[in-house]
């Protein structure tokens, strides 16, 4: 399986590799996907930041970028740029815990690729119900 995870910029220190991995598999799995090759890099909001205001012409802090690589319908490849900064202050602001609101966005990349959109009220609505579906679906605690 190709689920990979790096830092730039930033130290967080992600556990559960494996757990997450499978996880992740799983998700792709139950939507119809295969993962060819999935790269998650963790940053700090300075360096997404750039990110974001360089391939996107957005001068915003962000969660996450997803950039999609995929070659072949039903198989996903991608780097997901995710900022360990926003997910901590984000956990503390919706009041979840640290974990819980990595794995959201772990997922949340994940989704994006497999077509998900959050652009639209009603399409931010359709993948919020899906990560709160995959996230009551773990079976495993931890960051």
């Amino acid at each position: 399986m190709a689920i990979h995870f790096f830092n730039e910029e930033s130290n967080y220190k992600l556990k559960l590799k494996r757990e997450l991995k499978q996880w992740i598999k799983a998700i792709a799995a139950e939507e119809g996907f295969k993962i060819a090759a999935l790269n998650y890099i963790l940053c700090t909001d300075e360096y997404l930041h750039q990110i974001n205001v360089t391939y996107l012409q957005h001068d915003t802090f962000t969660d996450i970028i997803t950039f999609d690589h995929s070659e072949k319908k039903g198989s996903i490849a991608g780097d997901i740029f995710l900022s360990t900064d926003r997910v901590i202050e984000n956990a503390q602001f919706f009041k979840v815990s640290e974990s819980e609101e990595m794995c959201r966005v772990l997922v949340h990349g994940a989704l994006h690729l497999m077509g998900y959109t959050d652009k639209s009220k009603a399409s931010k609505s359709t993948m919020t119900t899906k990560e709160n579906y995959y996230l009551a679906k773990r079976t495993f605690d931890g960051k």
